[in-house]
């Protein structure tokens, strides 16, 4: 490692005057930047630490029946909440090892968007809403390609509010060595619309499959995506699964999806 100043604000506001000095970087549950800075890929001379900062933590249910999350609530906070909804309990439950889930947090895996995260997977698939010091960001607009997001230099989640859909389910074929999804499909289903979002598998990152969403709300059935083709151009190929293989598996995990939420 190297020598860098280690800040640890309790609010929000001596956070963003933290971020504010050059090279400062925030640090949430620091499952990808410590990593990372032991490997010497990053070397910020600063670290802002968002995990004292009980403004960011935990998880309520509003007026409007959406749930909201703070951006510094963790996995196993999010696993053991009765407010949330089952596909979002499956996929907190299932992230990583005990050690991640009491660690990593939801605002620093949808800042990060690792292509094989599964947050982006529920956040886009709900249709959920990224709440900031700044703004609000619908999770469409967010996730803008590999580790690449809307959020602005210095940006920090203070929340993420989500729609509650009449039925869910994430599945995710795992990595063995690290549990992240080779590829992993969230399946949200409201009352105006059916939503399906992929991760693990584009090399775009998360993404939407229109095509299973228009052949599902016609038929929620595993049958209506039998016809279905994804071609293996733009997925991801690797020592893990070739391009083919993660082509085939989002048809199958979305299958499977369908069965456990009809």
């Amino acid at each position: 490692m190297y020598n860098f100043e280690f800040k640890q604000p309790k609010t929000i506001s001596e956070a963003l005057t933290a971020l504010k000095s050059d090279e400062a970087q925030a640090l949430a549950g620091g499952q990808t930047l410590i990593p990372t800075m032991k490997q010497r890929l990053a070397s910020p001379s600063s670290i802002v630490s968002l995990s004292e900062i009980p403004e960011m933590k935990g998880i309520c249910k509003n007026d409007d029946g959406s749930i909201s999350i703070g951006g510094g609530t963790t996995h196993a906070d999010v696993a053991n909440n009765s407010n949330i909804f089952p596909g979002l309990v499956t996929l907190a439950e299932n992230i990583g090892d005990a050690a991640v889930r009491n660690r990593g947090t939801i605002g620093g895996s949808l800042a990060n968007n690792d292509p094989a995260a599964c947050y982006p997977a529920a956040a886009l698939s709900a249709g959920a809403t990224i709440v900031t010091n700044a703004r609000e960001i619908s999770a469409d607009d967010f996730f803008q390609g590999m580790f690449e997001t809307a959020l602005d230099e210095g940006e920090i989640i203070l929340s993420v509010r989500f729609p509650v859909p009449s039925l869910s389910s994430y599945q995710k074929f795992i990595q063995p060595a690290s549990r992240f999804a080779m590829v992993g499909v969230f399946l949200s289903n409201f009352n105006n619309g059916i939503r399906v979002a992929v991760t693990g598998a584009s090399e775009e990152g998360v993404y939407r499959w229109v095509e299973a969403e228009g052949a599902l709300k016609d038929n929620f059935s595993e049958s209506a995506l039998n016809d279905l083709l994804i071609e293996p151009k733009g997925i991801i190929g690797d020592i893990h699964a070739s391009k083919e293989y993660r082509a085939h598996l989002i048809k199958v995990m979305t299958k499977r999806a369908v069965k456990s939420a009809s």
